[in-house]
């Protein structure tokens, strides 16, 4: 960049004074004090340039990001089955009920109330093999209750065992034809934990038919959307 200074012609006085002998050292201090106050000037403007510099490459990396997350195919966030929540209650009080429970089901094993709120204190305090041994022992006595068959499903998504749970969804949607979250959670392993798109769509469209105007039903037509773009 150049600096556009106007040059001025200086005309010299028609009756010239003599010059001071101070004269020649007062014109070299202006000379320099004029050089310092041109590297300042200089100094400011390289800052500036640099500044402006930073700025719009910032400003491209900031946009090319931008773009590129919009352009990239986007998947429907993962939903989430109802999980055992990272940090549980309060252990003393989840020990003191469960021995509780344990006391009342030692005297009377086939108290499935007991069972079932047993199993469900071991689901919320992240204990999923003891939650399965529990919702065991009551679907050995009632095995048609599909809420509790499908709380042990989820409980063997849990533990990686993801062809276990799908069967105990299965059940449970057989156990009752109307029953929504297990056929929910089948297209959910089959394809957030399995992989199987095809596996997941064509579950989703049973599950439509039992639940078809809810709000969730509404995101799982969106997100079949967007896997059948996928899958082509």
């Amino acid at each position: 960049m150049v600096n556009n200074y106007k040059f001025s012609t200086i005309e010299k006085p028609k009756n010239q004074r003599k010059l001071s002998p101070f004269r020649p050292f007062y014109s070299v201090l202006l000379l320099a004090q004029k050089e310092i106050k041109m590297k300042k000037e200089t100094l400011i403007l390289v800052v500036i340039i640099v500044f402006l510099v930073g700025f719009i490459t910032g400003a491209t990396v900031a946009i090319l990001r931008g773009t590129k997350g919009v352009e990239r195919p986007v998947m429907v966030q993962k939903p989430q089955m109802p999980m055992p929540p990272p940090q549980g209650p309060d252990p003393i009080e989840v020990s003191s009920k469960i021995q509780s429970l344990k006391d009342i089901i030692k005297k009377d094993p086939k108290n499935l109330p007991a069972w079932v709120e047993l199993g469900n204190l071991y689901f919320d305090s992240g204990q999923p093999k003891e939650a399965i041994e529990a919702y065991s022992k009551y679907l050995t006595i009632k095995p048609d209750n599909p809420d509790v068959r499908t709380d042990m499903g989820i409980m063997y998504r849990a533990l990686g065992n993801f062809d276990r749970a799908i069967e105990e969804f299965k059940k449970a949607a057989q156990s009752d034809p109307k029953h929504v979250n297990s056929r929910y959670n089948i297209g959910i392993v089959l394809l957030h934990d399995k992989g199987d798109i095809k596996g997941a769509l064509k579950v989703w469209e049973d599950y439509l038919k039992v639940d078809p105007k809810s709000e969730r039903a509404e995101r799982v037509r969106a997100q079949m959307e967007n896997l059948k773009k996928m899958a082509k």
